[in-house]
């Protein structure tokens, strides 16, 4: 055998061999790889719309923080003013009734001083019938002379 002969069908047979890859063996692969960049590329496009959405989503949930911090604020604001207006209500409330004891203690004193008043000029009436009797060495009957002895009473 020839080493030309030789290399001849070894061309032969690797130029069949490279016909047959690229009719049958290349179209799939290249295929494959046609898919795969799309895929590739479809996830690099899913990554970017995902950090965009990621970056509108932490915007987002920023401005509902802030909203949601300023109704906290109103929120603590409007229960501060009700809380002070509850506290003033109280306020007049304790306020009212404390006139009202007073009001009534003075009433309740007046009622006893009168009463005091009225016992004191009972027993003046008394004590100056009984004077009046020790004086007269005789007894004074209280009865017959009632309208003295009141007058004398409110004299006191």
């Amino acid at each position: 055998m020839n080493i030309n002969l030789t290399l001849l069908v070894q061309m032969i047979a690797f130029g069949v061999f490279v016909a047959f890859c690229m009719k049958y063996v290349w179209p799939p692969i290249m295929k494959a790889l046609e898919e795969r960049t799309a895929k590739i590329a479809e996830g690099l496009a899913a990554a970017e719309r995902g950090k965009e959405e990621q970056e509108l989503g932490e915007q987002r949930a920023l401005e509902v923080m802030k909203e949601a911090k300023g109704n906290a604020a109103d929120i603590v604001s409007q229960a501060q003013k009700r809380y002070n207006e509850i506290l003033d209500e109280a306020k007049r409330d304790a306020t009212a009734e404390a006139e009202r004891i007073r009001t009534a203690a003075h009433a309740e004193i007046e009622q006893e001083t009168n009463r005091a008043r009225e016992e004191l000029r009972e027993r003046m009436a008394q004590l100056a019938v009984a004077a009046a009797e020790k004086i007269l060495q005789k007894e004074v009957d209280a009865n017959a002379h009632k309208d003295l002895v009141e007058s004398f009473a409110k004299q006191i």
